[in-house]
């Protein structure tokens, strides 16, 4: 009779995520190392692939924002604290995406690590804020995470509120440093503004950027949208799903992300699709007014195929940094000129990221992101899988 393992594990919140993390080094060895095994791994703890979409054997919530893993590591940079690495779950689908980071479960990875003796205790003070320096392994990025400790330990409580989640939480601000495309511009076709062809969809004006994630942005009006809708809206009807999801695989092509409109059925996690629209008021999916005054614009981004129920970090990021840049369709949608920071409405209410952009002679970049996040621990133990699921 086969028997189940169990394996040392943390399920968090992080923003509007959550995900099962792991320490590294606790781990099965098959599964520290990348690949077939802790692919496996990671499905079968969160409950993939699934034909039924529900994950109820498993920890995922059958959500994009619910079906995710971490594994973070001591670094051995003396420049980083630690070393964290995401990977977004498919649902329906055997695969784990590798290719982008989680910016709602960034904010998590700051008291993981604290909570997992990963963070050397001289660091920590009886009460203050610990910076904790992450590197992200998925894009080769650096993440600042400021944590609140009080007596000595990680502040989870507080009175922080984040739209999108019910209870309110201690603020973690966390810095995205230099978001923006290493090796390039910001904007990989050189454009602020492109021509995005899809067949049998149309011909769409986007702004297609790398920063935080690989995002295409469209005016929402192009699309025949308001802008204001929530998330039943689009993922109740397949034929904006598969609009949307055509769009997508073509923006990823023109992105050079993908070298065939095919791959994109194996790379949902990567690019995001976002579309924007100037400030309206409507309410929330939790009925809680949004006014068109308190906003510079309105989003919403799809995620693994659908409609996003808040917003992601990692687009957050992205957001911000179009928005500072005139001209972009996000700039325009805000209403245009020059700004350091904006305020977005999203599906669950509302968000505020800052980024500055400057332009040098290999093109735009943004020297660093920041936004309130919250994190909190909702159980540690073991999780059980069966002995042979990394065969």
């Amino acid at each position: 009779m086969t028997k189940q393992i169990r394996v040392p594990a943390t399920y968090m919140r992080g923003g509007t995520s959550k995900g099962v993390f792991f320490n590294w080094q606790d781990l099965p060895i098959k599964a520290q190392q990348p690949g077939e095994a802790r692919d496996k791994l990671l499905m079968r703890v969160i409950g993939s692939p699934d034909p039924y979409a529900k994950q109820i054997d498993g920890l995922g919530g059958a959500t994009s924002s619910t079906s995710k893993a971490v594994i973070v590591s001591k670094s051995a940079c003396s420049e980083h604290d630690v070393d964290y690495l995401f990977g977004q779950v498919s649902i329906d689908k055997a695969f784990v995406d590798w290719s982008g980071n989680c910016g709602n479960l960034s904010a998590a990875v700051g008291p993981f690590a604290i909570h997992s003796g990963l963070i050397d205790e001289e660091r920590i003070p009886e009460n203050g804020v610990v910076p904790v320096r992450i590197w992200q392994a998925n894009i080769s990025k650096t993440i600042i995470a400021n944590v609140p400790i009080v007596d000595g330990e990680v502040q989870e409580l507080g009175d922080f509120e984040l739209d999108g989640v019910t209870f309110p939480a201690a603020e973690i601000k966390v810095a995205f440093v230099d978001p923006s495309d290493s090796s390039g511009s910001m904007f990989p076709t050189g454009n602020l503004v492109d021509d995005l062809s899809v067949p049998d969809v149309g011909v769409f004006n986007a702004t297609l950027i790398n920063a935080g994630i690989p995002t295409i942005f469209i005016d929402a009006h192009e699309l025949g949208l308001n802008g204001d809708e929530l998330q039943d809206d689009i993922n109740s009807d397949p034929h904006w799903l598969e609009k949307f999801e055509a769009i997508r695989a073509v923006g990823a092509l023109k992105m050079g992300l993908i070298d065939s409109i095919e791959q994109a059925k194996t790379r949902q996690h990567t690019p995001k699709l976002a579309f924007v629209s100037p400030p309206k008021s409507y309410l929330s999916s939790s009925q809680k007014p949004i006014n068109a005054h308190d906003v510079d614009l309105l989003v919403r981004a799809m995620s693994m195929g659908k409609l996003h129920h808040a917003m992601m970090g990692t687009a957050a990021v992205a957001i911000a940094c179009a928005a500072s840049v005139e001209g972009t369709v996000v700039n325009l949608a805000a209403g245009g000129g020059a700004r350091q920071a904006v305020t977005f409405g999203h599906p669950s209410g509302t968000l505020k990221v800052g980024a500055t952009a400057s332009q040098a002679s290999t093109g735009w970049t943004v020297d660093k992101a920041i936004m309130s996040r919250s994190a909190r621990i909702l159980m540690e133990g073991w999780v059980r899988v069966p002995s042979d699921t990394m065969n």
